[in-house]
């Protein structure tokens, strides 16, 4: 199936369709080396057809901004919880196709497998592109798990029917974890510590928070003043 053809799908048929994907799914540990990061974000008010995505590109581990690439599309896919993706990963494609390099390792605000069918936003688009994936998000969609310790970088596993699927990850003292799950092609462990790595005083790790500073900034210049803004520099 081609992105271009989620807008045609019923949600009982984009459920399917993330089954198909599970099947596809490898957690293993990436081995070729890191040397540029992407960050993904999505900005879109869920009661508009039209979605802002937006990938910045950064040397890697120095994070250093290298490049960019910014797409605005339309969707006709309801918002539903789990589904997201159908809505995301086509305007996401558009920006990607924009790139003149491709990073070895891209890190999507939103879930890996940390998703009811294992299939968030970052599992999708790592499967659609064949590229390592790592989900990095800020609310937690699906699996329980203990409280992590109030110091940076604590952590404690999230389950899900008996299953690790992510890891609560205190990224900043007195801040909400964050949730850090493997998409594709990389493992539970690198996933953790390449975030980790990339936390640079904020709650949110800087290549998602690049991101999604570009896509409010394309989204405001477009003319949309109703974007929520989210607070990413507690």
């Amino acid at each position: 199936m081609q992105p271009s053809d989620y807008e045609d799908l019923t949600p009982a048929q984009a459920i399917a369709y993330q089954h198909e994907l599970r099947r596809q799914i490898n957690i293993t540990p990436l081995l070729s080396p890191i040397s540029i990061i992407g960050g993904a974000d999505i900005s879109f008010n869920k009661y508009s057809e039209v979605v802002y995505a937006g990938i910045v590109l950064f040397s890697y581990p120095e994070l250093k901004i290298i490049g960019q690439a910014t797409a605005i599309s339309k969707t006709k896919f309801p918002y539903i919880s789990g589904l997201l993706a159908f809505r995301e990963v086509p305007a996401l494609l558009n920006a990607w196709d924009k790139l003149t390099i491709k990073p070895h390792l891209m890190v999507l605000d939103g879930q890996g497998i940390a998703h009811e069918r294992r299939t968030g936003i970052a599992t999708h688009f790592g499967l659609i592109t064949d590229t390592p994936s790592i989900g990095s998000a800020k609310s937690r969609l699906t699996g329980r798990y203990d409280e992590p310790g109030n110091q940076p970088f604590n952590q404690s596993p999230m389950y899900d029917k008996g299953e690790v699927i992510g890891t609560a990850l205190r990224s900043k003292k007195n801040c909400k974890p964050i949730y850090i799950s493997p998409g594709h092609r990389i493992s539970m462990e690198q996933s953790v510590e390449v975030i980790k790595s990339c936390v640079r005083g904020y709650r949110i790790p800087e290549p998602t928070r690049q991101a999604h500073l570009l896509v409010n900034k394309i989204r405001i210049e477009d003319g949309d003043n109703n974007n929520r803004q989210i607070n990413l520099f507690d």
